[in-house]
């Protein structure tokens, strides 16, 4: 399934094998989804500086219509997840966040429920557990809301999607 151009912004250090659980579902094509990077593209970039990250940032974010933050045990205290949901929002993207702490890691161990992001609750975007036969339907319904036309039905306003 190619599903919708989807900007993922998490944690990577601590939660990639999360992550790839949500990005191996299938609900969003991997090679069109913008968050998912190397992460020696993102230390090049720190060591670049802050305008470096925002310009990485800002690329992932070009043609994408929703952003979902995987929120993890540490996702609200990561520097630039406030960045990402605020020009998310300033482009006109979908936004919602997804709990990820259920998923098991490599040692088959689960996580603590992490904090929602600032961001997430100054915008009142809503936030879901995470539930992979979910995901789609909830990327298409923040789509939809955002104002972008229903992959589905080709319309805005579609009677099935609101």
């Amino acid at each position: 399934m190619a599903g919708r151009r989807t900007f993922f912004s998490f944690h990577y250090q601590r939660d990639i094998t999360r992550v790839n659980v949500v990005r191996n579902a299938g609900v969003v094509d991997a090679q069109a989804a913008a968050g998912w990077t190397d992460a020696s593209l993102w230390e090049k970039a720190k060591r670049e500086g802050d305008a470096a990250v925002k310009r990485r940032i800002d690329a992932g974010l070009q043609g994408t219509s929703v952003t979902v933050v995987l929120i993890g045990a540490k996702t609200s205290t990561r520097r630039w997840v406030g960045y990402e949901i605020a020009e998310s929002i300033k482009r006109g993207n979908g936004v919602l966040g997804v709990f990820i702490h259920s998923i098991r890691d490599l040692t088959n161990k689960v996580d603590v429920k992490g904090d929602v992001p600032k961001g997430l609750l100054d915008c009142g975007a809503p936030c879901y557990t995470w539930d992979s036969a979910q995901l789609g339907k909830w990327v298409e319904k923040a789509a939809v809301k955002a104002g972008h036309p229903c992959l589905a039905h080709s319309r805005r306003g579609c009677r099935l999607c609101g």
